[in-house]
C-alpha cells in the first residue's frame, strides 16, 4: 500500500504540502510570542472618573460617539491567539490547491516518458512521443524518440541478417544431403543423413527462436478457447491423442505469440509423453492453461534449466523423442510477452504439467 502511493506527485504534493502546514504553524508560535499583545481592559473604578455633563449635552455626546463608533464585529469564533481563522484558511486553502497543481504538472511529463516506454515494450512501431513541455521534458521526450528509433533500426538489421543466414546456411546443406544420397555403405549414409537433419533442424529452431524475439505484436481481444480447440482437433486430425476441457472468456493478448507458445507445450507433451491434455481455468483476473502429461516427467531441479536455448534433459538426449531444446524457450518467452509467466510442475500420479499463466489486462 505505502509502495503504490510512492510516486513523484505524491512526493512533490506531500513536500509541498508538509512545506505549508509548517510554515502556519511558526506563524502561529511567532504571532503568539511576538505578536502585538490585545489591550488590557480599563480598571473599573476608573471607568466612570470624568464628571458627568448635563443630560441634553449627555444625549448629544452620545448620539455623536455612536456614529464615531466602529459596528460591532459579526457573531461568531473569537480568533485563535490574536489571529483571525478565516483569512488564514482560505490562504492554507489556496496554496493547497496551488502545490496540487504544481505536483501534478511537474509529474506528468514522467508519466508521459513512463506511458511511452511501456507501449514501446509491447509495440516497437509505437507513434512516438509529442515533444511539448518545459525544457527538461522536451529533451527527454527528445532523447526517447531517439532510443526508439535506434531499437527499431537495430532490429530491422538484425532481421535482414537473419534472412542472410538462412539463405546462406541452407544452401550447402542442401548440397550435403545431394552428395550424402552418393555414398554407398549404409551405415555411413544414414549417420551422415542424420546429422544433416539435426543440422538443419537446429538451424530451423534457432531462427525460428530469433524470429520470435524480435517479432513485435499489439495486444488485442482474442478468443483462446476457439484457438486451443483449433489447435486440439489439428493434431487429433494428425493422429494424436489430445483433449481438451473448459471455457473462458476472451483474452487480451498477442495472437501468434499465444499460439507459438500453446502450439511448443502441446508438441513437447506429444514427443515425450504420447499425448496431451489441456484443461482452461478462467478467472475475474487471471486465465491459466494447463497442458498435462503422464510422461516420464522432469526432476524438480531441472525445470528451470528446461527452459535455457538448446538444453535437454540427458534421458531425452536420443534421436527419437528429444528435439533440439528450444520449444520450451520459445513458449516462456512468448508468455512474458504477453504479461504472463510460464511454469512447470510435477502432474499427480506422475508425469509433467506445464502452467500457462496470463493476466486479465
Amino acid at each position: 500500500m505505502i509502495r503504490s502511493a510512492d510516486t513523484l506527485f505524491a512526493r512533490l504534493f506531500g513536500g509541498a504540502l508538509l512545506a505549508i502546514v509548517l510554515a502556519h504553524l511558526l506563524a502561529f508560535i511567532w504571532f503568539h510570542h511576538y505578536g502585538p499583545a490585545m489591550p488590557p481592559p480599563p480598571p473599573a473604578g476608573q471607568q466612570n472618573v470624568h464628571p458627568m455633563p448635563p443630560a441634553g449635552e449627555q444625549s448629544e455626546l452620545s448620539s455623536a460617539l455612536d456614529a464615531l463608533r466602529p459596528p460591532p464585529p459579526p457573531p461568531g469564533r473569537p480568533p485563535f491567539l490574536g489571529i483571525p481563522l478565516i483569512p488564514l484558511f482560505f490562504q492554507l486553502v489556496t496554496l493547497v490547491i496551488a502545490a496540487w497543481f504544481g505536483a501534478k504538472a511537474l509529474s506528468r511529463p514522467v508519466q508521459r516518458i513512463s506511458d511511452a516506454a511501456e507501449r514501446l515494450s509491447e509495440n516497437l512501431d509505437s507513434p512516438p512521443l509529442t515533444i511539448t513541455g518545459p525544457r527538461e521534458a522536451r529533451q527527454a521526450a527528445a532523447t526517447f524518440n531517439l532510443m526508439q528509433e535506434r531499437i527499431r533500426e537495430q532490429v530491422q538489421q538484425r532481421g535482414r541478417m537473419l534472412a542472410a543466414v538462412s539463405h546462406d546456411l541452407r544452401t550447402p546443406l542442401a548440397r550435403l544431403k545431394l552428395r550424402v544420397e552418393q555414398i554407398e555403405e549404409p551405415r555411413l549414409h544414414g549417420q551422415m543423413t542424420q546429422d544433416l537433419n539435426d543440422m538443419i533442424g537446429m538451424l530451423d529452431a534457432t531462427l525460428t527462436y530469433l524470429n520470435e524475439q524480435r517479432t513485435s505484436e499489439a495486444l488485442q481481444y482474442f478468443d483462446v478457447q476457439a484457438l486451443i480447440e483449433s489447435l486440439t482437433e489439428n493434431a487429433q486430425d494428425n493422429g494424436d491423442d489430445v483433449q481438451a476441457s473448459g471455457t473462458c472468456k476472451p483474452l487480451k493478448s498477442q495472437p501468434m505469440a499465444l499460439r507459438s507458445c500453446l502450439h511448443n507445450l502441446i508438441d513437447n507433451a506429444l514427443r515425450y509423453a504420447g499425448h496431451a491434455r489441456v484443461v482452461i481455468e478462467d478467472a475475474s483476473d487471471r486465465l491459466q492453461v494447463r497442458v498435462i502429461d503422464q510422461g516420464p516427467g522432469i526432476a524438480e531441479n531441472l525445470r528451470e534449466a528446461v527452459f535455457e536455448p538448446f538444453y535437454r534433459v540427458e534421458g531425452s538426449r536420443n534421436r527419437n523423442s528429444g528435439g533440439v531444446g528450444i520449444g520450451m524457450t520459445i513458449a516462456r518467452e512468448a508468455a512474458r510477452r504477453m504479461g504472463g509467466d510460464l511454469r512447470l510442475e510435477e502432474t499427480p500420479g506422475g508425469g509433467l504439467t506445464a502452467v500457462l499463466d496470463l493476466p486479465r489486462i
